[in-house]
């Protein structure tokens, strides 16, 4: 879909179709008393007649209104105007599109000043259609032999503004927008795909095919590697599979070589089947997704890329399935990590922080600014959250703030949880330094306390997104995030720095 931003008003304009506003009680947008005054009430004696009361989300598709240089004119019902907020907003947002994809429209007018939300400027609102746009427009058929017919007609969106002043802050909004929702269209399409295709080996080459295309450095370590550094507890995960592990890093480095990395690492199971601590069959195929940790830090490195952010951003994804075999490692086994400390594995169904806490210690070669880990990492999560919050911790307050200023901005919502020592007992083992499970009691806790053994050198934050990856039911899919919280805290934190 292409987007475009426009200052003018709406009887000026011209196009297949206007989108205007109605509040409840059948009250009016500027926009809509714009158009309504050049239409000789003609909006108004519609509304009199009770076709549309402005209920949020309801739409009404009119046809051929005199005196307007547009084909057709879409009333958008926006609800209580002082209930209007960013969750209002972005329904409304999408009940536009969906009443758009319904009909032959190919292009349509946005009035900005119709969506009145507090304390969001033009700049934010287009950001946030631009990616909600190319969110609906997103399919994934590709594996199909015959691809769905359903592609909508609309490719153009045109984002009108009322001053001139403010066009070149739109138009970067509308950018990276663009390369937000690009990122999560990369981390989506390969949290999709089937697990016999996305395995590591295939991870590893989209990052080598993504580096070559941005101009990042790239580089994947093999097994023989990891085993030269001591990855004991990556490579006790990887044993039991037939696919060979990929530990992948991609480099971006859009500020001096002397300014220190953020470094950003994504939890990459390709698929989980919780090895010799087996799943049950249910919804096992959805562990597909296991590795969207990994695919978010490929779709925000693309995003960060494409905006070509003044800032250093290092990618570590650890690449593995977690498989059942007569080589599969065992409950009971001890292993030692690249940190030097032995672990216990109690169940390996907890295989995820075994591949991160190698790659946080790999982390540190970069001496980096900070870290975060990103990971579909525990079902207490789910239950604790559900599936609209991503769940944080960190060593660091300040910067789990920041994150969560980040995640407020995008529209993409973390809640932090508490990280206190006492939780650290949890973890204790007779028989090495930390076992790799707590118990049932404060489950995403204990995780982000084993991964805290790790991080001592540097600030750090992990981010639980068991809950917010993907969907289920009729609706399965990767949703891309949190691709938008963490672009737009890397945004931030370029602004703060240049």
């Amino acid at each position: 879909m292409d987007f475009a931003i426009k200052v003018g008003t709406p009887e000026k304009q011209r196009g297949a179709c206007v989108v205007v506003g109605i509040f409840e009680s059948r009250k009016m947008t500027d926009s809509a008393k714009i158009l309504d005054k050049a239409t000789q009430g003609y909006i108004k004696n519609i509304l009199a007649s009770g076709d549309m009361d402005g209920k949020a989300n309801s739409s009404l598709l009119l046809h051929n209104v005199p005196d307007t240089l547009f084909k057709r004119v879409l009333l958008i019902g926006l609800g209580k105007e002082p209930e209007f907020k960013e969750k209002t907003f972005l329904a409304a947002i999408t009940a536009t599109l969906s009443a758009l994809q319904k009909t032959a429209v190919a292009d349509a007018t946005l009035f900005l000043s119709d969506f009145p939300v507090k304390d969001r400027a033009d700049a934010w609102k287009i950001s946030q259609i631009v990616i909600s746009g190319m969110s609906h427009q997103y399919r994934f058929d590709q594996l199909k032999s015959k691809p769905e017919n359903d592609q909508p007609s609309l490719r153009k969106l045109i984002l009108c503004i009322n001053n001139r002043t403010e066009l070149a802050g739109c138009e970067e909004a509308m950018q990276q927008g663009l390369a937000i929702a690009n990122g999560m269209s990369l981390a989506k399409n390969l949290g999709n795909l089937a697990p016999n295709i996305c395995t590591p080996t295939y991870l590893a080459k989209q990052a080598k095919d993504m580096a070559k295309t941005h101009k990042l450095k790239a580089s994947v370590l093999e097994e023989k590697d990891m085993e030269k550094l001591g990855m004991g507890s990556l490579l006790a995960v990887a044993q039991g599979s037939e696919q060979a592990a990929k530990l992948i890093v991609l480099e971006y480095q859009g500020a001096g070589k002397k300014d220190s990395p953020i470094v950003l690492v994504g939890k990459g199971v390709t698929f989980d089947t919780g090895g010799i601590s087996l799943k049950p069959a249910a919804e096992m195929d959805e562990m597909k997704f296991d590795m969207s940790g990994a695919a978010s830090v490929l779709g925000t490195l693309h995003a960060v890329a494409d905006m070509k952010l003044p800032i250093n951003v290092v990618g570590i994804i650890p690449a593995t399935e977690n498989m059942p075999s007569g080589k599969a490692t065992k409950p009971g086994d001890v292993v030692t990590s690249m940190s030097g400390q032995t672990i216990e594995i109690l169940n390996t169904d907890a295989e995820g922080r075994l591949i991160l806490c190698d790659a946080l210690t790999y982390a540190e070669r970069y001496h980096p600014k900070l870290v975060i880990d990103i990971a579909t990492l525990t079902g207490a999560c789910v239950i604790a959250l559900g599936n609209s919050t991503t769940g944080l911790m960190s060593n660091d307050d300040k910067l789990a703030q920041e994150l969560l200023s980040a995640g407020e901005l995008a529209g993409d919502r973390a809640w932090q949880l508490p990280l206190w020592d006492e939780y650290q007992d949890l973890l204790k083992s007779n028989f090495a330094d930390i076992a790799n499970i707590g118990g049932r009691a404060a489950g995403t806790i204990t995780a982000a306390c084993f991964l805290s053994r790790f991080t001592k050198k540097y600030r750090w934050a992990h981010l639980d997104i068991a809950g917010t990856a993907w969907k289920s039911g009729k609706d399965k899919g990767s949703t891309g995030r949190p691709v938008p919280l963490l672009t737009q805290f890397l945004i931030t934190q370029a602004k703060a720095t240049s």
